[in-house]
């Protein structure tokens, strides 16, 4: 996959994935939330989005200018994502 407007598509796509289970699972209101670092509960959160949005725009920015194999990168960071995601939503940990 060297097409960089497709592989720019394909990361954002996935980017807006990770946002949406990142919500999901700050709404979830799980226990183990209340066991995380301050800084996690500042702002309600938001600073970790502004996180996971800084991962993006990086992914973004380096796959554009001459990594595209990246893409692969960020699809393993958003299937571990989803994996979490899962485990914390379902209840499982």
């Amino acid at each position: 996959m060297h097409d960089v407007p497709m592989v720019l598509i394909v990361i954002f796509m996935l980017g807006i994935g990770n946002f949406a289970l990142h919500r999901a699972v700050l709404e979830s209101r799980h226990p183990l939330l209340g066991q995380m670092p301050w800084f996690v509960h500042m702002l309600g959160g938001r600073v970790t989005m502004v996180t996971e949005f800084v991962v993006l725009l990086a992914s973004m920015l380096l796959a554009a200018n001459g990594w595209p194999s990246l893409v692969w990168a960020y699809l393993g960071y958003t299937a571990l994502n989803a994996v979490a995601a899962w485990l914390i939503l379902t209840r499982r940990i």
